[in-house]
């Protein structure tokens, strides 16, 4: 039997309002903005080796503050399906079970999220101090101590202000890092062993990760925010992607600060501009992205979650996972790769829509 169901309507986020730290939530954000844009986002999975008791967990969209609204979630499955919310960070998850393995294992779910364009000096939620000391504690892939804080005081030198700091640091990482095509996935955040190894290459998990393990380094609250692109970008050809957008996974980030909020910082863009664009980093157009993704963000991007570390409700082994950006499945014995859309048998494609 297959079962459908709508679990979200506009404005059913806001029961979960309550749970720190707060992303955002729908009702704290209130409606999408004037030049708001609307995606179906759908996910099909189809295991390739179906097995009794295989799981599936599902990153779902965030509603948060300066860019994106959930509007709704649907799905189509013969599995026993539940949304649940990580406690630690909020990030809401679907989560699938099939009992038998003896049947096609096969999901849908078609997501409508709101985005819109976010620019210095838009709303952002305030935030509390229980929040701002949660988002400069330092995690396993992130620490903030020794040479990651070494580090952040060589870059910042005598510099004092928040703002000043966090432009220092962003400056450092556009200008050390570099974007390496051979990179598995969007990488794995590493930033220790990039720092210790002095190997600066990586996607945008690991460049994105040097930029808030810096900044909570120097106190300054910061996060990555795990997505997926929707749309072709406006900027540049290699910074979007529209239709068939699996593999399309990307992550940004954003750092408080007292007086512009959540500010939204974006340096791995860059590097993926300076090499498929094939641009200096100091040429005119590298530099105007540059200055561009130091405060703004593009509305052809969805954000799922800030999760590190997120534990997996129901898995039977290693239920903390480092990101939920990518479909993940598990069974008790195998553990098919999130990173071969191919062999894991799954597809996203995003299309502009109506109201």
């Amino acid at each position: 039997m297959i079962r459908r169901r709508t679990f979200f309507k506009a404005g059913a986020v806001a029961a979960f309002g309550s749970l720190l730290p707060r992303i955002g939530d729908a009702a704290g954000i209130g409606q999408p903005a004037a030049n708001a844009r609307l995606f179906e986002v759908t996910t099909t999975v189809d295991m390739a080796a179906p097995e009794a008791g295989m799981q599936l967990w599902l990153p779902l969209f965030q509603s948060a503050g300066g860019y994106q609204k959930l509007v709704g979630v649907r799905w189509e499955s013969d599995a026993a399906v539940r949304v649940t919310r990580d406690p630690a960070f909020g990030a809401s998850v679907l989560h699938a079970r099939w009992a038998k393995g003896d049947a096609p294992q096969k999901i849908a779910v078609v997501q409508r999220v709101a985005t819109w364009d976010r620019a210095i000096g838009d709303a952002s939620p305030p935030v509390t101090s229980a929040e701002r000391e949660f988002w400069t504690r330092p995690s396993a892939t992130i620490p903030t101590k020794g040479i990651v804080r070494d580090t952040a005081r060589r870059i910042l030198g005598d510099a004092r202000d928040p703002k000043a700091q966090a432009r220092a640091i962003y400056d450092w990482v556009v200008a050390t890092t570099w974007r390496d095509p051979q990179t598995a996935g969007c990488g794995t955040g590493d930033i220790v062993t990039m720092m210790r190894d002095k190997k600066f290459g990586g996607k945008c998990v690991d460049i994105n990760a040097l930029m808030v393990g810096l900044c909570r380094a120097a106190g300054i609250p910061a996060r990555e925010i795990y997505g997926v692109r929707l749309a072709s970008s406006a900027r540049f050809k290699s910074l979007g992607r529209a239709g068939d957008v699996t593999g399309g996974q990307h992550c940004r980030a954003e750092i408080f600060l007292e007086e512009a909020g959540w500010f939204p910082v974006d340096p791995a863009d860059v590097r993926k501009a300076v090499l498929e664009e094939k641009l200096p980093v100091d040429s005119p157009p590298i530099v105007q992205l540059a200055n561009d993704l130091c405060g703004s963000w593009e509305g052809n991007w969805g954000g799922y979650n800030s999760a590190n570390g997120i534990r997996l409700a129901g898995a039977p082994r290693s239920p903390s996972f480092p990101f939920l950006m990518y479909p993940c499945a598990m069974s008790d014995k195998n553990s098919p790769n999130c990173l071969d859309a191919g062999k894991f048998a799954y597809r996203i494609a995003s299309a502009e829509v109506t109201a």
